[in-house]
This record gives C-alpha cells, structure tokens and sequence, in this order.
C-alpha cells in the first residue's frame, strides 16, 4: 500500500513539474520600415517574443539634414544668406505594453533638426526646402536589439515655386 502511494506522489509531481508553461520569450523584430509624413519620418515596427505584459521601451534614430530658408512676400528667397542647411541625429522614444500575445505593433514620428539661431529677417517667414533622413533604425532598449531601416528617405524640395529655395 505504501508503495502504491509513493509512486501515485511521485506521478503526481512529475505531472505538476511538466504542468508550467513554458515561457518561449525570444524578442525578435518581425517588421520594420518607415515612410516620410509632410516633413517628419514616421518609422513603424512589430517585434515578436516579447512575453507576456511587459513594458518595452524603442528609440527610433536617423541622421536627418533639413534646408531652411526665408521666403519674402514676393514668394523668393532673396539672398543666399537667408538660407542655411543642419545636419545632425534626431531621435523619438516611446514605451509600449506587450500585451497578452508578447507583440508590440507600434510607431515612432522622427521631427528634422531645428533652425537653431538661424531666423528671418522682419517680412520674411522660415521654411523648410527639404529634408532628408538616412540611417534610420528602431531599437528595442530593453532588450538590446536594433533593426537598420534600409534607404535614403527624402522629401525632394518642397518649394519648387520660391526661387533660389532648393
């Protein structure tokens, strides 16, 4: 009899030790892309694997050149001062939930640099001729994992009607 019990116990363990659920927790990116909204990149993503409810927080990244210029009421750039070209990183982070399904569909807007110091003259107004953004990747910062975005993404020259703009 004794025996019988301790084998039943043994079985019963075996069953419960079997019972958890596996956790197959692999982040991996299942998609990632971008495409240009006005003048800002809007980079989209699924990761996979993820767990489930956990908090992950991305970091979208370019490096973006962007042209200002200032355009008169005649609708001219009037002088080639009055036009100056950044370059530099730009970046947008965001924190998202996994869910019950351990995925994260979401996206991240990448702005262009600003104009710093550069302004207008009075009776002029500051706009932006062209931007343009290359090296983009998300990353995954809370696991460490980074997806390069191929391609040289550009808004051509937005003032094609202002002289002297592009």
């Amino acid at each position: 009899m004794l025996r019988k019990v301790m084998l039943l116990a043994a079985s019963l363990a075996m069953v419960l030790a079997y019972a958890v659920p596996a956790l197959a927790v692999s982040p991996h990116f299942v998609s990632a892309n971008a495409a240009l909204s006005g003048t800002n990149l809007v980079v989209s993503f699924k990761e996979a694997g993820l767990g489930t409810n956990q908090l992950i927080t991305y970091t979208a990244s370019a490096d973006s050149t962007v042209t200002y210029v200032c355009v008169n009421r005649g609708g001219a750039n009037p002088s080639a001062s009055n036009k100056t070209t950044i370059s530099g990183p730009v970046s947008a982070t965001g924190t998202f939930s996994s869910g019950k399904n351990g995925q994260v569909t979401s996206s991240l807007t990448l702005n262009p640099p600003g104009p710093g110091s550069f302004s207008c003259p009075s009776g002029q107004s500051l706009e932006i001729a062209q931007v343009t953004y290359t090296n983009v990747a998300i990353t995954d910062t809370t696991n460490g994992i980074t997806e390069p975005i191929a391609g040289t993404f550009t808004t051509g020259c937005l003032l094609p009607n202002v002289r002297g703009a592009c």
